[in-house]
C-alpha cells in the first residue's frame, strides 16, 4: 500500500472521512467531509502527526521556526506535527495557536503559546482547505500580531476547490500572500483509491458516491 493509500485509509477507519450530505465553512453542499475532530485516541493522533511531520520535513524551508494551529481543529494539528518533528526528525520548533475570542483577563491576548515576534517565518497547519476562508483570518490576525513570514501551509487533504473568485484557493493563496501549500492527499487521490476498494467489509464510495463527488469537482473544482 502507499503512503497516500495508507493515510486515505487511516483516516476511513477513524471515521474521518465521511460521505453524505454536508455544508462547508464556504456554504458549499458537499458530499463528503473531512473532520479531524474525529481522531480521538493517543494513538490516532500520534499517527496523525507522524503523517504531517513527513509532510512538513519534505517541504518545509529550514528557516521556518513556528507552527501556527487555528481555533479549533487546528490546535491539536499543530502539537502533533510539532511533537512529531521533534522525535522523528529532531526539529525542535515553537507552537502558537489562537482562541475564536479575545481575552481580557489573566494572561489576556488571542494567542497562546508562542508569541510571534517580528521576522518569525511561520507555517499554517491545518485539517482541510477550502475555499480558504479560515487561513486568510489566521494570515490577519498573524500579522497583527507581529511583522512575520507566513510561509506554508499544511493540510492533511486538499480538496482542489476554486477559492474566491475563479482560481484554485492554493492559487490564490500564493498569488495574494506568497504561501506555498503543501497536502498530505488531494481529494482526486482519495476518489480513485477509494471507489469500488472494500474497507471493513463496506465499499467506501460506490458508482452513486462518485458520481456526486465527481458532479460537485466539476462544479466547484479546478480539475
Amino acid at each position: 500500500m502507499s503512503i497516500k493509500g495508507d493515510f486515505i485509509e487511516f483516516m476511513v477507519k477513524s471515521n474521518v472521512l465521511i460521505f453524505g450530505d454536508f455544508v462547508a465553512k464556504s456554504g458549499r453542499e458537499t458530499p463528503y467531509m473531512i473532520n479531524t475532530g474525529n481522531f480521538q485516541t493517543a494513538k490516532q493522533i500520534a499517527t496523525l502527526g507522524e503523517y504531517y511531520a513527513d509532510c512538513i520535513q519534505s517541504q518545509l524551508d529550514l528557516s521556518v521556526n513556528v507552527l501556527f494551529g487555528p481555533a479549533y481543529k487546528g490546535i491539536p494539528l499543530a502539537v502533533a506535527s510539532a511533537t512529531a518533528l521533534y522525535n522523528k526528525y529532531n526539529r525542535d520548533i515553537s507552537v502558537t495557536f489562537n482562541r475564536k475570542e479575545k481575552k481580557d483577563h489573566g494572561e489576556g491576548g488571542q494567542i497562546i503559546g508562542y508569541i510571534p515576534r517580528n521576522n518569525d517565518r511561520i507555517a499554517i497547519i491545518e485539517d482541510v482547505i477550502t475555499a480558504g476562508t479560515a487561513v486568510r483570518e489566521s494570515i490577519t490576525l498573524l500579522n497583527n500580531t507581529a511583522d512575520v513570514k507566513i510561509t506554508n501551509l499544511f493540510v492533511s487533504v486538499d480538496r482542489l476547490e476554486r477559492g474566491l473568485g475563479n482560481k484554485s484557493t492554493i492559487q490564490e493563496l500564493n498569488d495574494d500572500y506568497g504561501i506555498h501549500t503543501s497536502a498530505i492527499v488531494t481529494i482526486e487521490d482519495v476518489l480513485s483509491y477509494l471507489h469500488n476498494r472494500e474497507i471493513d467489509g463496506k465499499i467506501v464510495i460506490d458508482g452513486l458516491m462518485k458520481n456526486k463527488m465527481e458532479d460537485y469537482l466539476n462544479l466547484y473544482g479546478v480539475r
